[in-house]
């Protein structure tokens, strides 16, 4: 898969479209936001766009309207990404958001169809589906999670002759799973408290969690720590699986891809240290140390660390 290069100037309204979007990307993603500045132009705006469609359907998910309108806005939704895919949306649609998708999508070979595993993934939230294995949970992640990263790999294209690029997207897929997860463990109590619960059934019964975390304190007689060192395993062993994808990026996309692992794989270091921080509030990096990684992102050392620390614990 090779990156499309922009070649036809971009016209008025659909920059307006793309700067409604990287608009968006900026008040409402700041990880995200962090990441993609270290892309190209044409890239950043995509990604900007991939954004602000997603956005959308989260926020139709976690607002406050009735669930039968919820599923009739997300059933708007996917006709509009349907409308997208067919090449029914202009630059003189009022949509800034499916102008700018549209232009995107004509730009990059970017598999639409991943916004609808993300569509689905909302639906199984006003399920209230729970989660009896990680087997279980990982479906649903790769619609939220797994399914963006395919998307933005459609953006970024692998290098060519990049070896072993076809499996890049199994390696975008599970760094999405990597991601989602850590949002799991940062998000417990605000999940809990919204009546969600996404950690397997049969890990929290394992550590004597299965009352829920609805408090700053765990569940009396649990092992919370446990149950949080054990997840966070997990995760980092998705992201050494999906940091293979790295070598096959180019530089920049390369690095936007680190910026934003690294930025979560530190929360996850967080979360380590000071399990019980995620029922205190959320855990989160300032500003500075989000830069700094998109530093070590650029310059390829954050990679690097990750590549020498899997190596050291397989031996």
């Amino acid at each position: 898969m090779i990156r499309t290069v922009e070649s036809a100037p971009v016209s008025a309204p659909v920059l307006a479209a793309y700067s409604y979007c990287e608009a968006v990307t900026g008040q409402q993603a700041r990880n995200f936001a962090y990441g993609i500045r270290l892309l190209p132009t044409p890239q950043r705006r995509a990604m900007s766009a991939l954004y602000a469609f997603s956005r959308r359907v989260d926020d139709i998910g976690d607002g406050v309207l009735a669930p039968d309108v919820k599923v009739a806005r997300l059933d708007d939704t996917r006709a509009l990404l349907a409308r997208i895919r067919e090449g029914a949306v202009d630059e003189d649609d009022t949509d800034p958001v499916a102008v700018a998708l549209a232009h995107a999508a004509r730009r990059f070979p970017i598999p639409l169809g991943g916004l609808d595993e993300l569509i689905d993934g909302v639906r199984m939230d006003l399920r209230g589906e729970t989660y009896e294995t990680w087997d279980d949970l990982k479906v649903y992640c790769r619609c939220v999670a797994g399914a963006i990263g395919r998307l933005s790999l459609g953006v970024f294209g692998t290098e060519p002759g990049a070896r072993g690029a076809e499996r890049a997207p199994e390696y975008a897929d599970t760094l999405g799973l990597a991601l989602q997860l850590t949002n799991i463990l940062r998000d417990v109590r605000e999940d809990a408290e919204d009546g969600r619960t996404y950690l397997p059934a049969d890990d929290l019964a394992k550590f004597g969690c299965s009352a829920g975390f609805k408090g700053p304190k765990p569940p009396e007689g649990s092992d919370f720590a446990g149950l949080v060192h054990f997840e966070v395993r997990r995760a980092r062993a998705l992201f050494a699986e999906g940091y293979r994808l790295l070598p096959m990026l180019d530089r920049r996309s390369g690095a936007c891809v680190a910026a934003m692992a690294g930025i979560y794989r530190r929360l996850l270091d967080r979360i380590e240290r000071d399990p019980e921080a995620v029922l205190r509030g959320r855990v989160s990096l300032p500003g500075r140390e989000k830069a700094y990684v998109a530093v070590r992102g650029l310059s390829g050392l954050d990679a690097r660390h990750v590549t020498r620390r899997t190596v050291r614990r397989r031996a």
